[in-house]
């Protein structure tokens, strides 16, 4: 009996993007976001504690996302 398997392939590696980060905004206890485009128009937030993890979507939508926190929506988070 023959029997062929696939070798599983390792994941590609993550595509660098030049994100140009706006100075950190800290609260209390130093904890630190910052705030960044690339040269493509995305938009980036980030925690300074881990600089390479961040969320990014278009400049719309974390316009929304910070505009719904901003009036409450993630209160509950809190």
């Amino acid at each position: 009996m023959n029997t062929t398997t696939d070798a599983p392939t390792a994941p590609s590696a993550p595509t660098t993007v030049a994100i140009a980060w706006n100075e950190a905004f800290c609260s209390e206890g130093a904890n630190c976001f910052r705030f960044g485009l690339d040269d493509s128009g995305r938009a980036y937030i980030g925690s300074t504690l881990s600089p390479g993890e961040y969320v990014s979507d278009s400049v719309e939508a974390l316009r929304a996302l910070i505009s719904a926190v901003k009036a409450g929506a993630a209160d509950h988070l809190l």
